[in-house]
């Protein structure tokens, strides 16, 4: 995999979300809200793509939009369907999801991105602009939602769940990426200094509330909570934030846990894909490939004691049940 980055400043260059249509309840794009239609594909090791497979089972989306799982190890192909039989989505027919990015633009030649949802007529990629999506799953999908389910975007705290997102966006979710793709100091250090300075930040505001927004989970949870189930594992070694390990960040620590033992959170995430994508993809980082066996994973199940802040995870809503037998993720530990 060739990690882009600036010649002259040594800083990873993201490529943009080409693909940007909205499946909607009116289809003004046309593209319109169809249960059974599309096809969410996601790599587990992924922590944009994570975001749509947690909002999927807190709204209980499963049967009204299928997914597909790629293998966490991509090849100059792009993403590929070799964990399916003979390597195929069974849905879609493909063995790379580059074919539905072909399918939506012959001529496009850019970088083959996760989430991305897939009309199954067509074959063609609608979307894959990961920010939009999430958000979409919950304004346009409610005929759809399973009962009981959750606001995570609630109107009257969006404003405030957008400033957070812009933030945790910029500090957070993209500094550890250009903290372990910089190919100079200085730029290793700028987005170093913004993580670690967004983190403690983020840890006062956690320390005196049990969710980022309000008194329940929001889309704004959604989105730390999956760089921070990353850090350990990957982020504080492989990509070198490496100031303190998540389970050194007390508030953090306990916050990431109580989502993660929250339906929904927990029951999406596969260390497995997520170390062996990060330290086998990424060659220009780690050339010899080798997966660290560490680190112990048992403390993700230890208590986290948040519940004397209060909050109603779910607000008025109720827990999702269990994950598809399909789609269950096979024990961490």
């Amino acid at each position: 995999m060739t990690i882009p980055t600036d010649p002259e400043t040594g800083e990873f260059v993201r490529s943009p979300n080409h693909f940007a249509a909205r499946i909607t309840a009116d289809g003004r794009d046309g593209w319109p809200v169809e249960p059974g239609r599309y096809r969410l594909v996601v790599s587990r090791a992924c922590p944009w793509a994570s975001r749509g497979l947690v909002v999927r089972r807190l709204l209980g989306l499963e049967e009204a939009i299928s997914v597909a799982v790629a293998d966490p190890i991509q090849d100059e192909r792009s993403w590929r369907f070799t964990l399916d039989p003979d390597g195929r989505d069974p849905v879609l027919g493909i063995r790379f999801l580059a074919e539905a990015y072909r399918a939506a633009d012959p001529a496009y030649d850019g970088g083959i991105s996760v989430p991305a949802v897939v009309d199954i007529p067509s074959g063609k990629l609608v979307t894959n602009d990961y920010p939009q999506i999430t958000l979409d799953f919950s304004t346009e999908w409610t005929a759809y939602h399973r009962e009981g389910a959750p606001d995570l975007y609630p109107e009257k705290h969006r404003d405030e769940i957008d400033e957070i997102n812009q933030a945790v966006y910029r500090d957070v979710n993209a500094a550890v990426y250009e903290a372990g793709f910089a190919t100079k100091q200085s730029a290793y250090d700028d987005a170093y200094s913004r993580l670690f300075a967004r983190l403690d930040q983020l840890s006062d505001r956690l320390s005196r509330q049990r969710f980022l927004v309000g008194d329940t989970i929001t889309e704004a949870d959604i989105r730390l909570f999956t760089t921070l189930v990353r850090f350990d594992p990957v982020y504080h070694g492989h990509f070198k934030c490496n100031r303190q390990k998540l389970s050194e960040m007390p508030v953090l620590w306990a916050y990431a846990r109580d989502l993660f033992q929250t339906p929904g959170f927990g029951d999406t995430v596969d260390f497995d894909h997520i170390k062996r994508h990060y330290y086998q993809v990424h060659e220009q980082v780690n050339p010899t490939r080798i997966v660290p066996k560490g680190p112990d994973l048992r403390s993700w199940a230890e208590p986290h004691g948040r519940e004397e802040l209060g909050g109603r995870p779910f607000g008025d809503g109720t827990p999702p049940g269990p994950p598809p037998a399909a789609e269950a993720v096979p024990p961490q530990w």
